[in-house]
């Protein structure tokens, strides 16, 4: 196993998940099988309790874990002082081996790299353990590639490119036992050959290891092709002794021009309650945004995503922030597509049952994610289920009187933290002669899928029925036919709620299929993509690994 590791220094946000997910690219089209792990400093066990205001999205995978203190309760070390060094640094060096080996393709055998992107900045106390850890495994496996991300910037006073701020960056992870093999270089324009030299002097790497990402933010899918055309892997090769052949990006080049040459709009309103006070917090929503670009480009749209807060559609924000008020329904109304993300806690619920409800009626595309099918539920039960105006979830209103969404029996309301349903999860189709099953045929038909999960509510099993029998159809469930994955409305062009987090197994060229649905029939192109798919079982009746909950 060879192993390439990215650091960042300097400040957070620079770009060291890019920069991962591309060398990732590179070494694919190189024809190597690739494995990726990421890394984040936090003291958190489960990341599932962690505010997306703080820390931006919960990502979901599909492993499990073990920490060092229970190894020490349970007396694996036999008594021993339980240290950072040996025991920590040995246990995380233990896991990436062990992770680093599975096999994520579908294919016999371990990888042949694994790439780490260390969360983080170079430095701080919290990631210390991990510097260090990854400090011995380049000892312990020899084969031990560094990408150091740092900024170089741009004072408009001078107007040259500084390096000071890499070189200090380079002179920490130095003092922290690792040294780094290649310089990836953020920056607003090219990496000058001042600054290039510079930086390949002080920080003792050949020139030619000094990379320049520049223009990063406007178009990502670029990225790979950027650091190609700087014989990055080449550099990475290098430093790994592999010998293979060049890189074919073909496809990727040809995706990446598509999305350069996009026009046609597709306007989707992305109900949250996630946004921020001063500025839309996308990052909580990160993954959201994402597979519904990977979507738009498959259909040649150009994704235009209104960022809508769910409280201010709500009547109370009509009284205290009428501008607010007016301005989220402006966008609703002006959507061509509705989408309504998952969240825990009962602030901004209101305002995403209202755009259910505005969806619904109004016959609007909608796809609603975990939290936002289960309200797409509790609105058709207080609006077209006349006797149940006061349907509600109990996560929301312990007392109500129509509990549409319940806890599940399975989990701990005295531990947050840990107890969701979590990771990877079967959802079998169910067909029926009088609804169609959008879903199924989205997916190209087959049984059943496994998609990753993340939840603590469930839509009641006891109202299923009379939820079908007014037309609310649940077309997917669990494997004891109890639990409801999937819900659609029979008459309506697309209204499907999963109670899955289907955007975690989109990827750029493989979109996920029910963010295809949602803009396919709202840029109208939705009877010819259920046409394709027919037939196509676009590879979801397989897993795809393993499963743990970390921050993304």
């Amino acid at each position: 196993m060879k192993y390439v590791v990215v650091t960042g220094g300097g400040m957070s946000g620079l770009g060291k998940g890019v920069t991962s997910s591309s060398v990732g690219v590179l070494l694919q089209a190189c024809g190597l099988r690739v494995t990726c792990i990421k890394i984040d400093p936090y003291l958190n066990i489960d990341a599932g309790t962690m505010s997306p205001f703080e820390h931006g999205e919960v990502f979901v995978l599909q492993d499990g874990g073990e920490t060092v203190m229970e190894k020490e309760r349970r007396g694996a070390y036999l008594g021993k002082t339980v240290q950072v060094v040996p025991h920590v640094t040995d246990e995380i060096q233990d896991w990436i081996q062990r992770v680093a080996h599975a096999p994520v393709d579908g294919k016999e055998g371990p990888p042949d790299v694994c790439v780490i992107e260390l969360g983080g900045t170079v430095g701080d106390i919290e990631s210390c353990p991990f510097v260090e850890a990854l400090a011995e495994l380049s000892y312990r496996v020899g084969d031990f590639c560094l990408i150091h991300v740092s900024h170089v910037p741009v004072l408009s006073a001078v107007g040259e490119q500084k390096t000071k701020p890499t070189q200090h960056s380079v002179r920490t992870l130095r003092s922290l036992g690792l040294a780094p093999n290649i310089l990836a270089c953020r920056s607003n324009s090219p990496l000058e050959g001042y600054a290039r030299e510079k930086l390949a002097r002080s920080c003792h790497v050949s020139s030619g290891n000094v990379l320049s990402l520049h223009d990063v933010g406007k178009n990502v899918w670029r990225v790979p092709i950027l650091l190609r055309d700087q014989k990055a892997h080449e550099a990475v090769l290098r430093v790994l002794n592999l010998d293979v052949k060049e890189p074919d990006l073909k496809e990727w080049t040809a995706r990446a021009e598509l999305f350069d040459a996009l026009v046609e709009p597709v306007r989707i309103a992305l109900v949250g309650k996630y946004m921020g006070l001063t500025r839309i917090n996308k990052d909580a929503y990160f993954s959201v945004e994402k597979a519904l670009m990977h979507a738009s480009v498959a259909l040649r749209k150009k994704l235009a995503v209104d960022w809508v807060p769910a409280e201010d559609l709500e009547d109370g924000t009509a009284q205290e922030n009428p501008n607010a008020y007016k301005a989220a329904w402006n966008k609703l109304k002006g959507a061509d597509g509705i989408l309504v993300p998952g969240g825990f806690g009962d602030r901004g619920v209101e305002g995403k049952i209202l755009a259910a409800k505005h969806a619904r009626e109004n016959r609007i595309p909608y796809l609603g994610i975990c939290l936002g099918m289960q309200v797409a539920v509790i609105e058709f039960a207080r609006s077209v289920l006349l006797d149940m105006q006061d349907a509600n979830s109990t996560e929301f209103d312990a007392e109500t009187k129509n509990p549409c969404v319940v806890f599940m029996p399975e989990g701990s309301r005295t531990h947050m933290g840990g107890t969701m349903r979590l990771g990877s999860r079967r959802t079998y189709f169910h067909h029926d002669n009088h609804v169609g099953c959008m879903a199924a045929r989205l997916y190209g038909n087959v049984s059943y899928v496994d998609e990753r999960h993340r939840h603590r509510y469930e839509v009641n099993p006891e109202m299923v029925a009379r939820f079908e029998e007014a037309g609310l159809w649940f077309s997917g469930r669990d494997e004891s036919g109890e639990r409801m994955e999937i819900v659609e409305l029979g008459e309506h062009p697309f209204y499907v709620g999963v109670q899955f987090h289907p955007e975690f197994k989109s990827r750029p060229g493989k979109p996920s299929p029910v963010f295809t649905g949602l803009i396919a029939a709202a840029c109208g192109q939705l009877e010819s993509v259920l046409q394709q798919s027919h037939g196509e079982s676009n590879g979801f009746e397989k897993t795809d690994g393993v499963g743990k909950v970390v921050e993304k």
